[in-house]
């Protein structure tokens, strides 16, 4: 798919991002377009961009939720979540079956005294029938210690026949529309991690049953671009649709960094330089939460040199994807080691 100029300034001036990165990912030309588009919300340590077309100002870090499940002293998770939402991080992303449900447990303690009013909180849901869904829709509201949800996002669509399976008679779909109606939740989206035909295929899917998601969650990293890409194939539809962009695994879960290509730093100024309304980073430390404040501080939008330089450098390590294992391996596909947990 190809975007035109015309149509990709359109996008750019709706969104309130960047058209640097999305040039390159559109396929639209090496130079650098007119940076036209309204400059996005600079307040304290963060920046905010919109979340698609919702309206929701979101924090360009997300905290990812299964990285805070894994300090051993839950203490230490739940102020690992407070120190970040003091300091302007607002996204919270986490999954009805990060670590057995601790993950959801855990934040939820968080949010409480007041915090909960400062966060957009997504979670995700691996049920695929009506019934599976709706239990774990209930549970995630249970452990998370609040009557709504902002987000809910329909989790690892990364086989062909579960857009099919979430929107048949007796399906996922039916559940979240009807917690949607009962004011449990606000957005729907979906997430995945394999390859951008099933993204493609779920959208077509929605387009069907005339749905159209909030929002998508997906890899996007220094290294998509080379190999079974969601930059170029589903970006440009995203920004298009105007449904908010969530990046996730900008560095693989340290994968991409044992390439000896790129730095940390690098991988989120990436991500964070495409059209994307947020960044999902797994944060577990004090240390790794300031290295995502450093990014947000530095960050400056990329130059199409700068893009192209980035890509250069890790053109020949990325061709095969080996340090994207979520796409060639079952390493980060928790729903196939669990298939119980699709109903």
């Amino acid at each position: 798919m190809e975007i035109s100029r015309r149509d990709l300034l359109k996008i750019a001036s709706a969104s309130g991002l960047g058209t640097v990165g999305l040039a390159a990912s559109a396929g639209i030309g090496k130079q650098a377009l007119a940076q036209n588009q309204p400059t996005p919300i600079k307040k304290g340590e963060m920046i905010y961009r919109q979340l698609g077309r919702t309206g929701e100002k979101v924090s360009v870090i997300g905290l990812g939720g299964h990285h805070i499940g894994r300090p051993k002293d839950e203490e230490e998770g739940i102020r690992l979540i407070r120190t970040a939402i003091d300091r302007g991080i607002n996204f919270m992303d986490n999954s009805w079956d990060y670590h057995n449900g601790g993950s959801e447990i855990r934040m939820g303690k968080a949010l409480r005294d007041g915090y909960r009013q400062k966060v957009f909180l997504m979670t995700k849901i691996d049920g695929r029938t009506k019934k599976a869904a709706a239990q774990q829709i209930d549970d995630s509201l249970k452990r998370l210690q609040s009557d709504r949800i902002d987000l809910l996002q329909h989790h690892e669509i990364i086989r062909m026949e579960d857009p099919d399976r979430i929107f048949a008679p007796g399906g996922a779909m039916e559940a979240v529309l009807e917690a949607q109606k009962a004011g449990k939740i606000r957005y729907i989206g979906f997430t995945g991690h394999k390859d951008p035909l099933v993204h493609l295929r779920m959208l077509d899917v929605a387009a069907q049953n005339n749905f159209r998601f909030d929002t998508v969650q997906m890899p996007l990293n220094v290294m998509d671009a080379h190999f079974r890409s969601f930059e170029r194939q589903v970006l440009p539809r995203l920004v298009k649709d105007g449904i908010g962009v969530l990046g996730m695994k900008s560095m693989g879960d340290q994968n991409i960094l044992k390439s000896n290509t790129v730095k940390p730093i690098e991988c989120l100024h990436y991500a964070m330089n495409l059209p994307t309304s947020t960044v999902i980073t797994g944060i577990e430390s004090m240390k790794i939460l300031d290295q995502a404040f450093e990014a947000v501080r530095t960050f400056e939008p990329m130059s199409q040199a700068q893009v192209q330089e980035l890509l250069n450098r890790t053109r020949q390590a990325a061709a095969k994807g080996q340090y994207e294992l979520f796409k060639t391996t079952s390493q980060f596909d928790s729903t196939a080691l669990n298939p119980e947990w699709l109903g």
